[in-house]
């Protein structure tokens, strides 16, 4: 290991051009702003109805709390690898000056898929919000979507794809092609749109908490824990807790499910290289995104399973209904605008995050230096963000909201895993290396890292593992056709170089 660590720095392969960096702009508010806008949204307007109702009851507040230390556990793992290593590529670039090429092509290849997809799925999502907001309109606006202009042509039930009569999600493909176009004008933009948003979303959260507060009925949490505190499984196989046909219920499969909330803290790390001063502020970017949206989250599944009973909830728009049941339905309309600004400052997070893995896999080789190419006004990677956007959104018109949410959170997990084990691998391989910020109980905090992820990765159904390993499959292809072959640590390591 210490062999691998001489021949490779403490920082992914920058590009030897000049102005081939990133415009550094972004403070520490600015980046708890950005961990904000990635977190808070699909965790609370597009899964909690789901998970209260169908795998976790009021037991979900518990499932936040464990999601959330998960978290906590890989943030401070995260915090120390952003300090030491201050450029674009997160847990791939942890991964690359740690572990070696071929592990890090496996973490950057699954966190393509991760963002990805966890964009379509908030992007669908969004779509969803955006129709039932064009209903608080007088039908004579004409303010309407047509069903099959609002549908994906596929639909997923029971494990399988089914038709429908629908032809595209086209508010999914708009919003995305949109946003893709303000991350391709600039950072500074984005990170500006992204705090307007952020602030709506935040006041909608507060304005939830404590109008909420006043219906609450204790009495709707005496089945606390309707499913069970448990639901842990091995490729399908019963360990802890029952199942409804593949799909674990219980607290800790409550917890796997609505881990997606909280995959927007990772995309805070990609932003080192934009950064004004990484080594102070990227440890309170992730740290301080990841706690102030832990106790949001918390609090909001406190009052939603106290005002309407967990089997009564909603499950694609939980929030605004819940307040339509208790007599609140002018709040529908607030609550949905918010809903909209929340999902878009996701999405504006998840395809930055995106692109800027491809740029650091591009820069070092492993993939074509397209995807690398800053353009020479706005210092973004144009090229690679326009291909993220075509790709998110191709599979947000077309593919349904369970499919796309059921294969993002397993590769979520696994990344953090990863980290947390490099954390330990360094301290071991590379103890003096300068850490202006160092991970805390070492390795007991690492260690808790890749057990706790590790649970949450087994409360998951089997053919999350299945999707998994076919990407990894397509993954080493591709990194055996090209990357190894175009690598720059394979070319400076070699006798010709």
């Amino acid at each position: 290991m210490s062999g691998l660590l001489a021949k490779k720095p403490l920082q992914s392969a920058l590009g030897e051009a000049k102005g081939d960096h990133l415009r550094r702009v972004l403070g520490p508010w600015a980046l708890t702003a950005l961990g904000i806008g990635a977190i808070i949204g699909s965790g609370i307007f597009v899964t909690t109805g789901k998970a209260a109702n169908q795998i976790a009851g009021p037991a979900l507040m518990i499932s936040y709390v464990l999601a959330g230390l998960t978290c906590l556990f890989a943030a401070l793992c995260y915090a120390e690898f952003a300090a030491m290593t201050p450029v674009a590529g997160s847990a791939y670039t942890y991964a690359y000056t740690t572990l070696g090429e071929i592990f890090a092509w496996i973490i950057g290849w699954d966190l393509i898929l991760e963002y990805a997809v966890g964009a379509s799925t908030v992007a669908t999502g969004w779509s969803a919000y955006f129709s039932n907001f064009l209903t608080l309109f007088p039908p004579d606006w004409g303010l309407t979507v047509p069903a099959a202009l609002n549908e994906s042509p596929l639909a997923y039930k029971d494990g399988k794809f089914v038709a429908t009569d629908g032809v595209i999600n086209l508010p999914a493909v708009l919003i995305i092609l949109a946003l893709t176009g303000v991350l391709m004008k600039g950072i500074k933009e984005s990170a500006n749109l992204n705090a307007v948003m952020v602030a709506i979303k935040v006041g909608a959260v507060l304005f939830v908490i404590l109008v909420g507060m006043v219906f609450v009925n204790p009495a709707n949490w005496d089945d606390f824990a309707p499913y069970g505190w448990t639901g842990i499984n091995v490729f399908g196989y019963q360990v802890l807790g029952e199942h409804r046909g593949d799909q674990p219920i219980g607290m800790i499969a409550g917890a796997a499910i609505i881990f997606f909330a909280y995959i927007g803290f990772d995309a805070v790390s990609t932003q080192a290289e934009e950064s004004k001063n990484p080594q102070r502020d990227m440890p309170i970017g992730i740290i301080g995104s990841l706690v102030i949206c832990t106790v949001l989250y918390i609090a909001v599944v406190i009052v939603l399973t106290g005002m309407v009973r967990y089997d009564q909830l909603d499950t694609k728009a939980a929030v605004s209904e819940a307040f339509a049941q208790v007599g609140m339905k002018w709040a529908k309309s607030l609550i949905g605008a918010a809903a909209l600004a929340g999902l878009t400052s996701v999405l504006l997070v998840m395809l930055l995050g995106s692109a800027r893995v491809l740029m650091a896999m591009s820069r070092d080789g492993l993939l074509p230096p397209f995807f690398s190419a800053i353009h020479p006004g706005f210092k973004t990677p144009c090229k690679g963000t326009a291909v993220v956007g075509l790709g998110v959104a191709l599979m947000a018109g077309l593919l349904p909201l369970d499919a796309l949410l059921e294969m993002t959170n397993i590769g979520t997990l696994f990344a953090f895993a990863v980290v947390s084990g490099a954390v330990l691998v360094m301290r071991y391989s590379n103890p003096d290396a300068p850490r202006p910020f160092r991970c805390p109980l070492v390795p007991i905090v690492p260690g808790m890292g890749v057990l706790a992820c590790l649970l949450l990765m087994l409360s998951l159904p089997a053919h999350n593992w299945y999707r998994l390993f076919g990407w990894m499959a397509i993954g080493l292809v591709v990194y055996f056709g090209y990357g190894r072959g175009h690598s720059v640590l394979g070319r400076r390591s070699s006798p010709a170089g």
